[in-house]
């Protein structure tokens, strides 16, 4: 459905879901479009970042590191929009930005959370190669992992977001990556494409075996943002002072008790402290300040020289982006999921 120039269209959570999300968790409204005071623009969205981070911000306790969605708010999400009209001396009509307009048509801004993006030959990419998910990878892995030539590096969800920039990353630093992904034919992207040594379909029911065949040397850095069976099968391969940077356990993200079996904390803090494991969570909102400039110089350079590959799953229309988040959670997403909301002229 087409944008609206007098009717704003937004999604809202309709209430907190018990498990795994579904449609009835999120509600369509129209409203009339926002008018902006002096200092302040309306914008209008082009693309919407959907990523996984967003299912803990729909739980009625938040992550902590910002406030949950309430029953009735709008949905929150990094968008790519265009500048209707500008009260703002920093920002003209018709221009280009990055901004946290969330899942609607229309927004008002102050201008304190945009970046001008200028023209871009490819706008979405501003929230995947060159926008968080990427700058997560590079943060999770160059400062934290900091991967040496010739050590392992094995990363989980290998074809997302984050996942294959972490990948790519590594290889560029001289390190064997071993991914982990969910079917064949994103492991065989993962390899052919990508350029990662091996690939494993996480479905696999022989996982734990066929991971310690691929890691003959051990795991120096795991670059953790799934958990689950997953994590279960790296912990007893990771080397002495291997290093896991946490950026997600997506794997729990629906969870709404703690999984059946033993306790396997004391497990866990065991090889922790025998092995001098680093384990490190990593909040990329902590980063920007101090490493986002140098992110995206490097990045645009990989990206413009070829050393760094992106895909995107682009699927269109506002009103599939409840749909199109539920089958992110379940992996059904293929690259960086973005949904185009409207035109980008």
């Amino acid at each position: 459905m087409p944008q609206s120039k007098t009717v704003n269209r937004r999604v809202v959570l309709a209430r907190h879901p018990r498990g795994a999300p579904t449609l009835q968790d999120f509600r369509f409204e129209e409203v009339p479009l926002p008018t902006p005071r002096e200092g302040e623009v309306l914008l209008r969205t082009v693309y919407l970042s959907l990523d996984p981070y967003m299912r803990n911000m729909m739980d009625e306790v938040g992550p902590g590191y910002a406030p949950p969605v309430k029953p009735g708010e709008r949905m929150v999400g990094g968008t790519v929009s265009r500048v209707v009209e500008s009260k703002h001396p920093s920002f003209r009509a018709g221009e280009l930005v990055l901004s946290n307009a969330g899942w609607q048509d229309y927004a008002v801004s102050d201008g304190k959370d945009l970046v001008a993006l200028g023209e871009m030959a490819r706008p979405s990419w501003a929230l995947g190669g060159l926008g968080m998910p990427a700058f997560t990878a590079y943060v999770g892995l160059l400062d934290l992992g900091q991967p040496k030539a010739g050590e392992t590096v094995v990363v989980a969800a290998a074809t997302g977001a984050v996942g294959a920039v972490v990948g790519q990353l590594a290889k560029l630093r001289g390190a064997r990556v071993v991914g982990i992904a969910g079917g064949q034919d994103k492991c065989r992207y993962a390899v052919e494409e990508l350029g990662f040594d091996v690939c494993l379909d996480r479905r696999d029911s022989n996982l734990a075996e066929r991971l310690a065949a691929a890691c003959p040397n051990g795991i120096d850095v795991y670059f953790e943002n799934v958990g689950g069976e997953v994590f279960d099968a790296v912990l007893p391969l990771l080397n002495n002072h291997a290093r896991v940077p946490v950026c997600g356990v997506i794997s729990n993200y629906n969870a709404d008790s703690l999984p059946p079996g033993p306790n396997q904390l004391p497990r866990l803090l065991t090889t922790v402290l025998q092995k001098r494991i680093r384990l490190e969570g990593f909040i990329i909102l902590d980063h920007y300040a101090t490493r986002f400039e140098d992110f995206r110089r490097d990045m645009g350079a990989w990206l413009g020289a070829g050393k760094v590959k992106l895909r995107e799953d682009v699927v269109d229309g506002m009103e599939n982006a409840p749909a199109a988040f539920i089958g992110l959670l379940e992996g059904r997403n293929f690259g960086k999921l973005v949904v185009r909301v409207g035109d980008a002229s």
